[in-house]
C-alpha cells in the first residue's frame, strides 16, 4: 500500500505537468492561428478603405486610416455609370456554365477511365496529366488564331472552351482519387437488375460523388471568376467583358480615380470570398474523401 501510495503521488505531479504542458501547446497554437488569421485580413481591410477614400486621400493618408468622409458613392457609381453591373452578370453566367460543363465532362471521363475497361485509357488519363504541365500564356497565340478563323473572338464561348479545357485535368485528377473508392458492388448490383451504363452513371454514381464534386465546383468557380488573360485576349466589347477587365474602365490616360477600382475590386471579391467561407468545409470534406485509395 505503501508503495501505491507512492506511485500515486510521483504520477500526481507528472499527469498536472503533462496537461500544463498541453495547454500551453494549445495556447501557442491558437496565437500562432489568430496571427495568421490577422494577417490573412489584412488585405481586405486596407481594400474596404481604400474604396471608401477620394485620389486625395489615397496619396495623402496612411494605408489603414479611415476616410475623413467615407465615400459609399464610389459604389453606386461603378455600379450604375462604370458598367460593372453588367461586368457582374457576365462573370456570374459564364463562370457558371464553364464549371458545369468542366465538372460533367470531367464526371464521365473518369467514369469512363476508372469503370471501363478499353484499350488506351491509360494513355488518355497520361494526356490529361501532361496538359497540367502547359503554360497558359503559350497558348494566347494559337487559340486566338483558332477562335478567330471558327469566328468566335469577342464571344463568350472562346471564354467557356478555354476555361473547361483548362480546368478538366486538375478536375479529373481530384475526381480520379474518389472515383477509386466507391464500391464497385453497387454498380454491379445495378446492372445485373438491368440498369443501362448511363442510368448507372446518372442515377447511382454520380449522387455519390456529390462531396468532391461541390469540392472541383467551388475550385473551378474561383479560377473562372478571377479569370483575367483570356478576357482580356479574346474580349474586346463591353457587353461581353468580366468584373477582373472592367476595372481598366476607370485607369484614363491623365487621370485615375483609385475610389472607384477600389470599389470594382471589392465588389469582385465579395461573392467568391462569401461562396468560400459559406462552403469551404466541403473542400476539405471532398478532398479528404478522395486521398485514400480502398
Amino acid at each position: 500500500m505503501i508503495q501505491g501510495a507512492a506511485g500515486q503521488l510521483r504520477s500526481g505531479p507528472s499527469r498536472s505537468g503533462g496537461r500544463s504542458a498541453s495547454k500551453l501547446g494549445y495556447t501557442l497554437l491558437y496565437v500562432v492561428l489568430i496571427g495568421v488569421a490577422v494577417f490573412q485580413l489584412f488585405p481586405l481591410v486596407w481594400l474596404l478603405l481604400f474604396s471608401l477614400k477620394n485620389n486625395q486621400e489615397v496619396f495623402d493618408l496612411p494605408p489603414l486610416s479611415l476616410p475623413m468622409n467615407p465615400r459609399w458613392e464610389n459604389y453606386e457609381k461603378v455600379w450604375s455609370a462604370g458598367n460593372i453591373s453588367v461586368y457582374f452578370l457576365n462573370s456570374v453566367w459564364i463562370t457558371v456554365v464553364a464549371t458545369v460543363l468542366t465538372i460533367m465532362l470531367g464526371s464521365l471521363v473518369t467514369f469512363a477511365i476508372t469503370r471501363m475497361k478499353w484499350k488506351g485509357s491509360s494513355f488518355v488519363l497520361g494526356l490529361f496529366m501532361v496538359a497540367m504541365m502547359i503554360p497558359v500564356h503559350s497558348t494566347l497565340i494559337p487559340l486566338f488564331s483558332l477562335f478567330n478563323k471558327a469566328g468566335l473572338t469577342d464571344h463568350p464561348v472562346s471564354l467557356i472552351l478555354s476555361y473547361v479545357a483548362f480546368n478538366m485535368p486538375i478536375t479529373i485528377m481530384i475526381l480520379l482519387g474518389f472515383y477509386y473508392t466507391l464500391p464497385r458492388e453497387v454498380e454491379e448490383a445495378a446492372v445485373m437488375d438491368g440498369c443501362s451504363v448511363h442510368r448507372v452513371f446518372f442515377r447511382i454514381v454520380l449522387p455519390m460523388t456529390g462531396s468532391v464534386l461541390a469540392t472541383t465546383a467551388i475550385i473551378n468557380m474561383i479560377y473562372n471568376w478571377n479569370e483575367f488573360i483570356f478576357v482580356n485576349t479574346f474580349i474586346s466589347s463591353d457587353m461581353f467583358k468580366t468584373l477582373t477587365v472592367g476595372v481598366q474602365n476607370f485607369i484614363g490616360q491623365y487621370t485615375t480615380d483609385w475610389g472607384a477600382i477600389g470599389a470594382t475590386l471589392m465588389i469582385s471579391i465579395l461573392p467568391i470570398l462569401l461562396m468560400f467561407l459559406f462552403l469551404s468545409d466541403r473542400i476539405v470534406e471532398g478532398i479528404a474523401a478522395g486521398s485514400v485509395k480502398g
